[in-house]
């Protein structure tokens, strides 16, 4: 787990950065209370700028001296494009080439530089951490034990916010958002269920839970394009396997639906990976849960994208 102090130390870093989300209840009949986080409502429109701004506030100047890059699909690139701006250092970010436009729009406002790549190379990037012509210090959206411990702030939060919540259901995509919630409630609450929600497009988790062993998958992108991918990043999933109680692979279309469905009763708009948990937790997937927890993790959706949704297409 991430050491709960940590966790404390990125609340205090992050104050004034990041803000305290809502909880709220989901209006539907259910045999489940299903509780919303809405994370969407952070200044970059999703938890990456706990992450983010954990990690970059944290860093020195000297660390800082060439700025920061990373590899992101779009809400981490905001969040570090963001937070790199507050410490007034350059960011660069490489994202796939399926990215949404919206995503890079908001990079470039934040005033980050953006490289668009097919997704192989992408990948390596993420896994080297490394671009050849970019410099700055190398924030992993993911493997770093800070950005893991700004994430964290999130179950402190709902541990004040929540009595008696028995699940958590969290987008998985890789790893660091579970890993940071979950450090931060079972340290204090350990019989609370945790579970990782994936596309099925882009299910690895669930598919090594089911083989018993690390198991990559074919990945096809789509408009959950903030969760899921073609295989687990080995350290981060050491550390988040051991506190997964499952994984679910939602359908597309349920995941359209619960976007729908959260916009009808919320009046709050949900991206795809954000509506994974509720889709889960309306679909009944969480193992019998009384009172579950959905982290809405981001609402950067392309309008386009958002239009279909609304009039009852899977884009």
């Amino acid at each position: 787990m991430i050491a709960v102090e940590e966790i404390r130390r990125a609340r205090e870093v992050l104050e004034g950065t990041a803000i305290r989300t809502p909880l709220v209840r989901l209006d539907v009949d259910s045999d489940t209370e299903i509780w919303l986080k809405l994370e969407l409502l952070q200044p970059v429109r999703s938890f990456k700028i706990r992450g983010a701004g954990n990690a970059i506030l944290q860093a020195t100047d000297a660390e800082l001296a060439g700025g920061v890059l990373t590899a992101s699909a779009g809400n981490m690139a905001q969040g570090v494009a963001y937070a790199a701006r507050l410490r007034g250092v350059p960011a660069t970010i490489v994202v796939p080439e399926h990215a949404p436009q919206t995503k890079i729009d908001s990079i470039e406002r934040y005033g980050g530089r953006v490289i668009r790549v097919p997704y192989e190379e992408w990948w390596q990037v993420l896994v080297t951490g490394r671009y050849e012509g970019a410099n700055g210090l190398f924030i992993h959206p993911v493997d770093n034990d800070k950005v893991m411990a700004g994430n964290g702030t999130i179950g402190l939060e709902l541990l004040e916010q929540l009595d008696g919540f028995d699940t958590v259901a969290v987008p998985y995509g890789g790893g660091g958002l579970l890993t940071g919630i979950a450090s931060a409630v079972k340290q204090a609450r350990p019989d609370v269920k945790f579970f990782a929600i994936e596309p099925e497009t882009g299910a690895p988790a669930t598919a090594t839970l089911r083989a018993g062993a690390p198991t990559a998958v074919e990945y096809m992108p789509s408009f959950v394009d903030g969760s899921g991918s073609r295989e687990l990043i080995p350290r981060v999933w050491e550390q988040a396997s051991q506190l997964l109680d499952g994984a679910v692979a939602m359908p597309l279309l349920a995941v359209a639906e619960a976007v729908r469905l959260i916009a009808e009763r919320t009046r709050v708009i949900a991206e795809g990976a954000g509506a994974l948990a509720a889709a889960a937790a309306l679909g009944g997937h969480l193992d019998g849960a009384k009172k579950a927890v959905c982290i809405v993790s981001g609402g950067n959706i392309d309008p386009a994208v958002l239009s279909r949704i609304l009039v009852g297409e899977q884009p």
